[in-house]
C-alpha cells in the first residue's frame, strides 16, 4: 500500500535530483534535496486538510487531483506563481518577468520580497477563514473541548467568520502594512495593496468555497432521497463491505472540491514558495525542489485517505486547523517582520504531533472502556 501510494513521489525524487544534477551539478542536487524537505515539513498540516475534504471524492476524482492537481501545483505554484506574482507588482510584462527569473535573479528576487505584503495578506486571510468556519462549526468530537465548545455556540452568530476576517484584516492593515518588510531591509507602506490583497482572500474563500459547498449539499440531498427509493441498492453496498451512509461526491460538485483544494494547496505553498528564496533564487531549482515535495504531499493526502487514518486518529484534523490558524497569523505578522521558516514548520509539526498523541490516547481509553464492558469513548 505505502509503495503504491507513494510511487510516483519516488519517480519524481529520482527525476528531480538527476535534473538538478544536471542542470548545475552536485551542488543543486543538494539544493534541490533541502527544498523539498523544507516543502514537505511545512506543508504536513495541509495533507491533513485535503485528506478531509478527499475522502469525500470518489475514486476518479482522487486520481485528479494526484496527477493533474500535481502538475498545477509544481507549474502553476512553484513555477509560474513566482513570475506572474513580479509581472503584477511590478507592472511588466511576463516575458520580462521570465526574463529577470532567469538572467537577472537578483533583481528578480528583490521583487519577490516586495510583494510579499500582498502575497501574505491574500493567503494569511483566507487561511484564517479556514480555521474560523472549523473552529465556529458545533461538532460531536472536540478536541480542546473548554475552547471549542463555547466558540461552537458563538459561531451560530451568522457572517461572525467573514467579519472577525475583515476586523483582523482592517487591524494589519493599519499595523504591520504600515511598516512592510521591503528588500534590503527596509519598509514601506503598504496599506492598500494589503487590504486590496486581503479581501481578493476573502472573496476568493467565499466564492470557491461557496460553490463547493452548494454542489455537495444538493449532491447529497439527491442521494438521500434515492436511498429512500433504492433501499436494496444500500443493502447491497452494505453486504460488499461498503457504507451505504457514505457519499462519494462526483460531477460539479467533485469539480468545485478540487477547485477549493487547489486554492488552498496555494495559499499553504506561499511560505514554502518565499522561504525557498532564503535557500536560492534560482526559479529551476526551486521548481523542483518545492515540486518533489508537493509530489510527496499530494501521495501523503491520498495514503490518509486510503487507510482511513483520520478516522483513527479524530484529532488530526483539528490539529492541522490550529496549525491554518497559526500559518495564517504568521503570514500576516510576515508583513512587517521576518519569521524563520524553522518557526513556522515547527509549530505545524509541533501542532500535529501534539493532536496525534491525543488521539491515540482516546484510542487507549475506548479500548481500555470495552475491555471493561463500558461504552466506548465518544
Amino acid at each position: 500500500m505505502l509503495l503504491k501510494t507513494f510511487r510516483w513521489a519516488f519517480v519524481v525524487t529520482a527525476l528531480g535530483l538527476a535534473a538538478g544534477g544536471l542542470y548545475d551539478g552536485w551542488a543543486a542536487l543538494g539544493i534541490v534535496a533541502i527544498l523539498a524537505v523544507l516543502e514537505v515539513s511545512l506543508s504536513f498540516d495541509n495533507a491533513v486538510i485535503n485528506a478531509g475534504i478527499l475522502k469525500k471524492m470518489s475514486a476518479f476524482w482522487q486520481t485528479i487531483f494526484l496527477t493533474v492537481g500535481v502538475l498545477i501545483a509544481v507549474f502553476g505554484m512553484r513555477l509560474a506563481f513566482p513570475v506572474v506574482i513580479v509581472a503584477v507588482t511590478a507592472k511588466i510584462g511576463p516575458i520580462e518577468a521570465v526574463n529577470l527569473a532567469v538572467n537577472e535573479k537578483d533583481r528578480y528576487q528583490q521583487l519577490v520580497t516586495d510583494a510579499h505584503p500582498s502575497i501574505a495578506a491574500f493567503g494569511g486571510i483566507f487561511l484564517l477563514m479556514i480555521f474560523l468556519n472549523f473552529i465556529f462549526e458545533e461538532r460531536e468530537i472536540t478536541w480542546q473541548t473548554w475552547l471549542e465548545r463555547p466558540l461552537a455556540r458563538i459561531g451560530k452568530v451568522e457572517m461572525l467568520p467573514v467579519c472577525i476576517s475583515l476586523i483582523v484584516l482592517l487591524i494589519a492593515s493599519m499595523t504591520v502594512a504600515t511598516h512592510a518588510h521591503q528588500h534590503g531591509g527596509e519598509h514601506a507602506d503598504k496599506a492598500q495593496t494589503v487590504l486590496t490583497a486581503g479581501v481578493a482572500g476573502l472573496i476568493t474563500y467565499l466564492i470557491v468555497g461557496g460553490l463547493s459547498s452548494y454542489f455537495e449539499n444538493r449532491l447529497e440531498d439527491e442521494e438521500e432521497r434515492e436511498e429512500e427509493r433504492e433501499r436494496e441498492v444500500r443493502a447491497a453496498k452494505q453486504s460488499r463491505g461498503g457504507n451505504g451512509a457514505a457519499i462519494a461526491v462526483t460531477g460539479k460538485a467533485a469539480f468545485f472540491m478540487f477547485l477549493y483544494l487547489e486554492v488552498i494547496d496555494a495559499s499553504f505553498s506561499f511560505d514554502g514558495v518565499i522561504g525557498a528564496f532564503a535557500i536560492t533564487n534560482d526559479i529551476v531549482l526551486m521548481a523542483l525542489g518545492l515540486g518533489i515535495g508537493a509530489m510527496y504531499v499530494r501521495s501523503l493526502t491520498v495514503y490518509l485517505v486510503r487507510q482511513g487514518t483520520l478516522d483513527d486518529y479524530v484529532y488530526l484534523e483539528h490539529g492541522a486547523h490550529y496549525a491554518i490558524g497559526a500559518l495564517a497569523v504568521i503570514l500576516l505578522v510576515t508583513i512587517q517582520y521576518e519569521v524563520s521558516e524553522i518557526i513556522t514548520g515547527l509549530v505545524g509539526v509541533v501542532l500535529i504531533v501534539w493532536s496525534f498523541w491525543s488521539s491515540l490516547r482516546r484510542n487507549a481509553r475506548a479500548a481500555a472502556g470495552q475491555s471493561r464492558g463500558r461504552a466506548p469513548v465518544s
